[in-house]
């Protein structure tokens, strides 16, 4: 048994002081007791949160941020984006894939997400040929959430198509590809790996690359209560093609095809008109928001204020990478809202006006009921996932503890985040992750091999 005793603690009420933590050896806390004093020889820390989940991620794309803000000769768009992205995952092997994940990971356990769910579509060999064993990339990259000791959710992808209508798929996506069978069979290999710190469940890539009788095949051979995922409406490009296949624009299609409900997570999301908002918000499931993505490949803006005053549930993720910061995302979903909106604290709820706030406690929720993991809140039974603030930054000095999500939110880029326990080990100890020697000198290595490559 591991303890922490923490002077301010959030918990599911609200913050509470003189807080005592135990965890057992599986990683689970045994006792959340608040208002009870400091046992001899417990480390004590100041100011305490639960971690965050990080609701979607393309780990292999770590390796490309930063690589793709050059303009070309047209007009730079999401699509174009993606065709330097199709290049890009044509050259990796199943050990860059681990050492980029185990990177990646490491970087966004420093910032403070302690759960990732990782919507895995690079399945093939680069000539579109399946491994011998058929989930080998995808256990790759559960290798490297483990090397750096953030739990995962692992989301195998349905990927069959180029387009609605069933198009085939092109020869830059045959390493993508699935069908039901194929993604059936991973999520069967991938079983034994289940436990505390990993969970399994399924990824229709988008309505345009897979067919509504494909996912269904796939629901009906899933375990019950398994996280199912899935883009839609991300682009304009989409909705245009939607409705010139079926009529019907693509969260309307999608749920008048599927049983929608609470295990869903409808990653973007960002194009909804007025009875879409209403459809998501009322089905259970939860908006997966990637404001740094969205804005970096030109996305648009998702409708969150009539959303959230409908009930709408959300979470955020950190998608293609070019941020691994949940404050980053966190703070410019809200500055997009004030934006668009020329408003000020747009995401706040009756019983909580203080938008840091609200922001980092509705994302937990969301982001851990996306995970399907017993994660999101500092409370017996579930993860032991923390976050120990700096207390001796200025951004923090002198606040209460009320308002110390408003100030570790929304002032500024310094990291806030000194220590980090996920599942019941310390990963982090004063801003460093603690196997990061190792996971960087691969990393690396991995980004030498794939620049000789492309030069």
């Amino acid at each position: 048994m591991s303890a922490l005793f923490c002077r301010h603690a959030l918990l599911p009420e609200g913050w509470r002081n003189d807080v005592l933590l135990r965890w057992d050896a599986a990683g689970l806390l045994s006792e959340v007791t608040p208002d009870t004093a400091a046992p001899a020889g417990v480390e004590v820390a100041r100011l305490v949160l639960p971690g965050m989940v990080n609701l979607h991620s393309h780990s292999f794309q770590r390796a490309l941020s930063g690589m793709t803000e050059v303009a070309g000769d047209t007009p730079d768009s999401f699509w174009t984006w993606r065709d330097l992205m199709y290049r890009f995952a044509r050259q990796i092997t199943p050990q860059q894939m681990e050492a980029i994940a185990a990177q990646l990971f490491s970087e966004c356990l420093r910032h403070g997400y302690t759960s990732v769910c990782e919507f895995h579509y690079v399945h093939r060999q680069p000539d579109g040929a399946l491994y011998a064993d058929i989930a080998e990339t995808a256990r790759r990259v559960v290798n490297g959430a483990q090397l750096a000791g953030i739990g995962i959710t692992m989301l195998p992808v349905l990927y069959s198509y180029a387009g609605f209508g069933e198009q085939p798929l092109k020869p830059e996506q045959a390493r993508f590809r699935t069908d039901a069978a194929e993604v059936l069979q991973i999520v069967a290999a991938l079983e034994p790996l289940r436990g505390a710190a990993v969970e399994v469940g399924v990824a229709p890539h988008s309505l345009r690359a897979a067919s509504i009788g494909q996912i269904e095949a796939v629901l009906a051979g899933l375990p019950a209560g398994r996280p199912v995922h899935v883009h839609i409406a991300e682009q304009m490009g989409e909705v245009r093609q939607c409705l010139d296949h079926s009529g019907r624009r693509p969260v309307r299609y999608l749920f008048d095809n599927l049983p929608i409900d609470a295990r869903w997570c409808l990653v973007h999301a960002t194009h909804l008109d007025e009875a879409e908002v209403a459809l998501l918000a009322n089905s259970g499931a939860v908006a997966g928001l990637c404001p740094t993505t969205e804005a970096n490949l030109g996305d648009g803006l998702f409708p969150l204020a009539p959303y959230l005053a409908q009930g709408g549930r959300f979470g955020v993720g950190s998608d293609s990478h070019v941020s691994q910061s949940p404050v980053e995302e966190l703070r410019w979903l809200e500055y997009g809202q004030r934006l668009v909106r020329q408003q000020r604290n747009i995401t706040v709820a009756p019983g909580e006006r203080r938008v840091g706030s609200h922001l980092w406690q509705a994302a937990l929720a969301g982001g851990a009921q996306a995970s399907g993991r017993p994660v999101g809140a500092l409370a017996a039974g579930l993860s032991a996932d923390v976050l120990v603030l700096d207390d001796s930054h200025p951004n923090l000095y002198g606040l209460a503890a009320p308002d110390v999500l408003n100030g570790f939110i929304f002032s500024g880029n310094d990291n806030l985040v000194r220590d980090v326990l996920a599942g019941g080990r310390w990963v982090v100890r004063s801003q460093e992750h603690v196997a990061q020697p190792a996971i960087a000198a691969r990393f690396r290595q991995t980004l030498a091999e794939l620049r000789e490559l492309r030069s």
